[in-house]
């Protein structure tokens, strides 16, 4: 089964605290509605830009997606 990285996108000279703070209500809303995510994570590509996601099943996307409007999304694979 396919994996998707549903992504929040953050600019500017904060966007490292402001990515890590979006984790946290990531978190809060997978045990909230008690979902079997078990990737998520912050990236930081440069001082202006930094990123927030979590990983789902391709038949799960839909709702989360609806729910948490992601910025973007990606086909995950391990690197």
């Amino acid at each position: 089964m396919r994996k998707l990285k549903l992504i929040w996108d953050f600019k500017g000279p904060v966007s490292q605290k402001t990515a890590e703070h979006h984790l946290i209500h990531l978190k809060e809303y997978i045990n909230l509605n008690g979902l079997d995510i078990t990737i998520t994570g912050t990236e930081t590509f440069s001082e202006m830009h930094s990123i927030a996601y979590l990983v789902v099943d391709e038949s799960e996307m839909k709702p989360i997606r609806d729910a948490l409007k992601p910025h973007r999304g990606q086909v995950y694979s391990v690197s």
